[in-house]
């Protein structure tokens, strides 16, 4: 499932929230929402990558995404011991959103019931979505090794070189490997955090170095 979670975070983040990718559709945004046209692209694109702290994981940016999962991890490791009771999940929801983002739900459903992973039966399942996110970079690093003109391509809405990589290296596998081996073989690496913390580094640094983090929001 980290596999299948680092698909969803490429795409989402590494390509939905890019300049290459807004270059290309933010006059079509305009286009069809009046409200943008004021808007200057260089101000939407930072609006779109805004890092700030939030109650909901699946609406959080990518610098806080990964405190998200944090929490529910470490509460379902202390369900698991016995640790924690359920009836106690809300008050500790809340104190550990509190610990690692500075804020505190205003009520249970932007906090511990806002995932249906729990009621499902989904214990175990959201260190997937930190895995997708270290191996979405492996695999992004990969695909611009092989074929360095991909950003130059998004800027022009042609994905068909990054798409390409990803079928022959990753989709037409199907379960054929681990996920440790596909990625090695993806990659040439194992799975490791270094390509998605010297994505972050990258990004942001530039970001806040411009002295553009605290973008106003559109």
């Amino acid at each position: 499932m980290g596999v299948h979670e680092s698909q969803s975070r490429l795409w989402q983040n590494v390509v939905g929230r890019s300049r290459p990718f807004w270059k290309r559709f933010y006059p079509r945004l305009r286009e069809l929402f009046p409200h943008f046209a004021g808007v200057e692209p260089e101000t939407f694109y930072r609006a779109v990558n805004r890092a700030e702290p939030s109650f909901i994981r699946t609406e959080s940016d990518e610098l806080t995404y990964g405190l998200h999962v944090l929490v529910r991890f470490e509460l379902e490791q202390e369900l698991l011991r016995g640790k924690t009771k359920v009836r106690e999940l809300p008050e500790a929801w809340n104190a550990k959103t509190k610990a690692y983002l500075g804020v505190v739900p205003p009520d249970d459903r932007r906090g511990v019931l806002q995932d249906v992973h729990w009621s499902a039966g989904l214990l175990g399942y959201f260190p997937t979505y930190a895995l997708g996110n270290l191996i979405s970079l492996q695999l992004w690093e990969a695909a611009l090794k092989a074929h360095p003109s991909i950003p130059v391509d998004m800027e022009r809405g042609d994905f068909a070189k990054l798409r390409g990589w990803l079928k022959e290296n990753v989709h037409r596998h199907g379960r054929k490997f681990t996920a440790p081996e596909l990625v090695k073989k993806a990659a040439g690496r194992d799975i490791e955090a270094a390509p998605y913390l010297r994505y972050l580094n990258a990004k942001y640094g530039e970001i806040y170095a411009l002295g553009i983090g605290a973008a106003t929001p559109l």
